[in-house]
């Protein structure tokens, strides 16, 4: 059973969230307004850092003039490592592949800073586990660079005068640009509340980019009921296409600086391709760089939490009808924590843990009547039941989808029945059930710190790396 801490924490939060859903009835918003919000007043916000100073840098992006839909890119300092040969093209020239460490040495902390002793987790493609000693251990300057200034972008020294201080921020060089996967994260909420930006979201997605060893871009969707469906679908979907374009407009790009350059691997060659950018009509460069230099879209993992992951699947599906039209962004697998599903006709855990902790059904019913349009709610709508018939594609074109669920959890059994839905198709659908563990276990504020949740970040990140993994199916269970 959950701890006494985690059941009282749970009656608080339920009053809290009660009360706010309350408050959202009671003062409906104007819902002609489509710039709608993508975060409340009351939510601890972590502040972008574009500097590698915990191993991660962050940026805020606002992708869509007509909407709120903002995201936050998460990036690894294991992209500023030097590219690794791509063994889909050569498979016998990479090293014998190290062992896999047994369960019993002991881990790094994923979140751990710098240490006496730091052990490297080995990436995806990466080199074994190696222990540095401080006087081994190469130091990292504030801008992501180990042992060169390539990272360094300044503000103007009128500025720094003034005694606003230097800006570190991370900007790619032209050499050594080190791909890795993309992954799209939808937080949960419960459609009216969390964001891409909160405390909570920040610290999750900076472990999963550092376990996954990939670039996380966390969507920030407009929330209801200020936009109710399908916006918050439509914004994930917009994230995945802007990707595309990104990808399209960065080999743009460098194809504008190879030609001014005249093909030379010289230095003039590097001025002539930082010169080179798309722009907007203001003047302002449409590439996002850091996707652009380390992004490798064709490698695209999607992974939702609690309605998130409504929103992933969803994605997923869009993915698959549209196919080559995507191209380069390849889906190649999702992940659905504890996903958001309902229905008419109850489960056995809908029953029986109707009034489980943090999120009781009742109180989620309340939040599906707030999301979905008055004239449509049901509990059988598309976007809440994943069992009923006629809901997109067929499941067996569907991406290898990992299931996480929480043994006190009531909406466990509706995501179960899913996964074995695709695995009845030859998809590979895992599920992955935690014992004694609660709704949003890995990912709530109070919970994010506890064994539970990084061991369930290690689990997502094993699975996740079969399928991103430059060397193929490398890691299994």
């Amino acid at each position: 059973m959950p701890s006494v801490a985690v059941k009282l924490y749970s009656v608080f939060f339920k009053f809290l969230l009660k009360h706010r859903l309350q408050n959202r009835i009671q003062s409906p918003p104007d819902e002609s307004n489509l710039f709608g919000v993508t975060s409340r007043p009351e939510e601890t916000v972590a502040a972008a850092n574009p500097s590698f100073t915990d191993g991660v840098a962050t940026k805020d992006i606002h992708i869509d003039p007509f909407t709120s839909l903002t995201i936050r890119i998460f990036l690894p300092d294991s992209a500023l490592n030097p590219p690794e040969p791509d063994s889909r093209s050569n498979n016998h020239n990479y090293p014998p592949r190290p062992k896999f460490r047994s369960n019993h040495t002991k881990r790094a902390d994923p979140d751990q800073g710098v240490g006496s002793n730091r052990t490297f987790r080995r990436n995806s493609y990466g080199p074994p586990n190696v222990t540095l000693s401080p006087s081994e251990e190469p130091r990292r300057n504030s801008y992501g660079s180990s042992n060169d200034m390539e990272g360094l972008n300044l503000m103007s020294t009128s500025a720094a005068a003034a005694g606003g201080g230097v800006y570190r921020g991370y900007s790619p060089s032209p050499d050594n640009r080190r791909k890795l996967p993309v992954m799209l994260q939808f937080h949960g909420g419960g459609w009216v509340s969390g964001s891409n930006d909160s405390a909570a979201n920040d610290l999750f997605c900076r472990r999963i980019a550092k376990q996954c060893d990939v670039i996380v871009v966390a969507v920030g969707y407009r929330l209801a009921p200020e936009n109710r469906y399908p916006a918050a679908f439509e914004d994930g979907l917009k994230v995945l296409n802007w990707l595309g374009k990104q990808a399209n407009l960065a080999e743009c790009s460098k194809s504008m600086g190879n030609a001014r350059g005249g093909g030379g691997g010289g230095g003039g060659g590097n001025n002539e391709f930082k010169k080179s950018h798309i722009v907007d009509t203001f003047g302002a460069s449409m590439v996002e760089p850091w996707l652009a230099a380390h992004g490798d879209p064709s490698r695209c993992v999607l992974l939702g939490v609690s309605c998130g992951a409504n929103i992933a699947d969803y994605v997923a599906r869009k993915a698959v009808e549209a196919g080559k039209l995507l191209d380069p962004v390849k889906v190649v697998a999702q992940v659905l924590m504890y996903p958001f599903f309902i229905g008419s006709v109850p489960t056995h855990s809908e029953l029986k843990l109707a009034n489980s902790y943090f999120y009781d059904k009742s109180m989620c019913i309340f939040a599906w009547k707030l999301f979905l349009p008055e004239e449509e709610f049901s509990l059988d709508h598309p976007a809440a039941n994943p069992l009923i018939s006629d809901r997109g594609p067929p499941l067996k074109l569907m991406p290898p989808t990992l299931t996480v669920v929480a043994e006190h959890d009531w909406m466990r059994d509706r995501a179960i029945a899913y996964s074995e839905e695709l695995r009845k198709v030859n998809v590979d659908a895992p599920v992955l059930d935690y014992k004694d563990a609660v709704h949003e276990f890995a990912t709530l504020d109070m919970l994010l710190k506890t064994p539970q949740a990084q061991a369930c970040a290690e689990d997502i990140a094993i699975w996740v790396k079969k399928f991103i993994s430059l060397r193929g199916h490398e890691f299994s269970y």
